[in-house]
């Protein structure tokens, strides 16, 4: 049987020490090498704390992380990261900025002046990949946010990471540019088949792009039940407007309310 590529085992991760705030509790989530895998939830539920531990960002209070048969001990060279803020640098132009990771990650970093004509090349095809081909000399200020968050999704693609996390990377997006992003980003994955962990509130984000949808608890966080995607891909918009998408989102929500009311009762126990 092959290994998860990452495996989460029953992970905790307490804030400010003894008496502080329990974020995840017995965590356990597995994630196959090229799966694409959305995380979905009530707000303050751990998501976002999880993407942090499996980057290594965080260490666990308790249990462990292993990505790639290793470990986790501290920030993921084989990763790359999006977030809602796309954090571009504005005294960079675009395709500097989509290079930005080739001057810190190894082995990138030691084989940049020599392979930089190689390097930019790959920047120009992945910006054409985003439908930004003609915009690399631009000023992250001379663009939309839709194109911004593009830029931000090439970077994190840039140095070839196996695992890509993304941190609700289209939230701050109105409704028409997020669809447009989700297209944007299938086509990415099916060209280059990352390994894929969403955070997303969106749930018919979630249904459209993942293979698979793991629902979190209400804090502490721990995931209490997985769903299947079967919808064939590519996906495109029209997919969104099935009765078994529809269906599907509604299982999802009915799953989260239950979580948030479990989460009450809890609370006043």
């Amino acid at each position: 049987m092959t290994r998860p590529f990452v495996e989460i085992d029953r992970v905790s991760l307490r804030y400010g020490g003894a008496d502080g705030t329990v974020a995840l509790q017995g965590t356990t989530l597995s994630v196959a090498e090229g799966e694409f895998v959305a995380v979905v939830g009530p707000s303050g539920c751990g998501k976002s704390t999880l993407m942090r531990l499996v980057t290594g960002l965080w260490p666990p209070s308790e249990g462990s992380v292993i990505v790639s048969g290793q470990e986790v001990r501290g920030p993921l060279s084989i990763a790359g990261m999006a977030f809602q803020n796309p954090t571009l640098l504005p005294w960079r132009r675009v395709l500097d900025n989509v290079m930005l990771p080739l001057e810190v990650v190894q082995p990138h970093r030691r084989q940049l002046r020599a392979k930089r004509a190689e390097y930019e090349a790959k920047a120009r095809d992945l910006l054409a990949l985003v439908g930004l081909k003609g915009f690399e000399n631009r000023f992250p200020w001379q663009l939309s946010g839709g194109m911004q968050q593009r830029v931000s999704l090439c970077r994190a693609l840039i140095h070839d990471p196996r695992l890509l996390m993304l941190d609700e990377p289209f939230g701050a997006l109105d409704i028409f540019t997020r669809e447009e992003l989700w297209a944007v980003l299938q086509d990415v994955w099916l060209a280059h088949k990352p390994t894929i962990i969403l955070v997303t509130h969106d749930l018919r984000e979630a249904a459209f792009l993942a293979d698979r949808v793991c629902v979190m608890s209400a804090r502490p966080g721990r995931i209490i039940t997985e769903r299947v995607i079967l919808l064939p891909r590519p996906r495109s918009l029209s997919t969104t407007y099935l009765p078994e998408f529809n269906a599907l989102t509604q299982e999802l929500r009915d799953n989260i309310s239950n979580a948030r009311e479990a989460g009450k009762e809890m609370a006043h126990v």
